[in-house]
């Protein structure tokens, strides 16, 4: 893939697609009634509807659901604010607990399945040199699938504490922007009349949070790029 190629935001620019593709359903489709159905459900649960779906947030993630759809449907469901600590803490707490089941419930088999994978030599050795760094590197520029790099790096030299505190703070650009794209779904295809300036600083939002997350992702393939030249 070229460098041009690279720096692109393919994931970012494929789901606000997504997201224009289920308004064009939503022409054809009650998807109207049906939004108004969800969030009236969720919002009669109230915190134990965001519990649930923290729950349901973790188990996927631990059975390696990619976790995109679900963030998503925070914001669509909660909104910005809520979906994102919602799905910031959920996706945390997944990190934490895969890591833990790697490094001390299952460690023979994650170890079998990182044989498997041809990049966890070259991560190994970086976070042994680098530590907490590199791991929020790699959120910020996955390398490998969500699900899986939470039990990888239960095998490696990280500590716990740091793992955890640079993941969460790495995860959290691409969860504000997913879950944006979500809330801005459902109000977009809520049917709600909106004046020019409402559409204006809607467009503006998702542009800057898409530009933000594109940015911290290029700067970090950059980090990891002169990385890997030093050491070699």
């Amino acid at each position: 893939m070229s460098g041009a190629r690279a720096g692109i935001p393919w994931k970012g620019i494929a789901v606000a697609a997504g997201v224009l593709a289920l308004l064009v359903v939503g022409r054809l489709l009650p998807l109207q009634d049906w939004m108004a159905g969800l969030r009236g459900y969720v919002a009669g649960l109230g915190f134990v509807g965001g519990v649930l779906y923290g729950l349901v947030y973790v188990l996927a993630a631990l059975l390696f659901v990619p976790g995109i759809l679900l963030t998503l449907g925070a914001g669509f469901a909660f909104g910005l604010g809520w979906g994102t600590v919602l799905v910031s803490v959920s996706s945390t707490v997944a990190a934490a607990a895969a890591f833990l089941i790697a490094r001390y419930a299952a460690r023979a088999r994650i170890e079998a399945l990182a044989r498997r994978n041809a990049r966890f030599g070259a991560i190994d050795h970086a976070i042994a040199k680098n530590g907490w760094k590199v791991v929020a590197l790699l959120r910020l520029s996955p390398l490998i699938p969500f699900s899986i790099s939470n039990y990888l790096y239960g095998l490696t030299a990280v500590r716990f504490g740091p793992y955890v505190a640079a993941s969460w703070a790495a995860m959290l650009p691409a969860t504000v922007l997913y879950v944006y794209l979500g809330a801005a779904g459902a109000s977009l295809g809520a049917g709600e009349r909106k004046s020019p300036w409402e559409w204006a600083l809607l467009a503006a939002g998702l542009l800057a949070t898409v530009v933000a997350t594109w940015m911290l992702s290029r700067f970090a393939r950059r980090e990891l790029q002169s990385r890997r030249v030093a050491e070699s």
